[in-house]
């Protein structure tokens, strides 16, 4: 069904340079890009609980890293959530 699967650690670090408020959107298009590259998507689809997560500790303290599930299927869409931890 699926094309492709991996598992990345993804930094979010680059969004700390940003002014605080505006330091979690930052990181949503950080991750956006990192997929975009690594996966060569045509579109991103980021799943709710990786949207939580980042956005969980507020707009100004979102976290260093996240690690994803990225799946992309046979159109190029990329699907993003988190990776089941063992």
């Amino acid at each position: 069904m699926s094309e492709l699967e991996r598992v990345y650690t993804i930094p979010l670090k680059r969004s700390s340079v940003v002014p605080r408020t505006k330091r979690t959107p930052k990181a949503i298009r950080v991750l956006r890009a990192f997929i975009k590259r690594h996966m060569k998507a045509t579109e991103i689809v980021i799943g709710n609980d990786v949207n939580e997560l980042i956005w969980s500790r507020g707009i100004r303290t979102p976290p260093r890293y996240v690690k994803v599930k990225a799946v992309k299927d046979k159109e190029g869409i990329v699907t993003v959530s988190l990776a089941e931890e063992s």
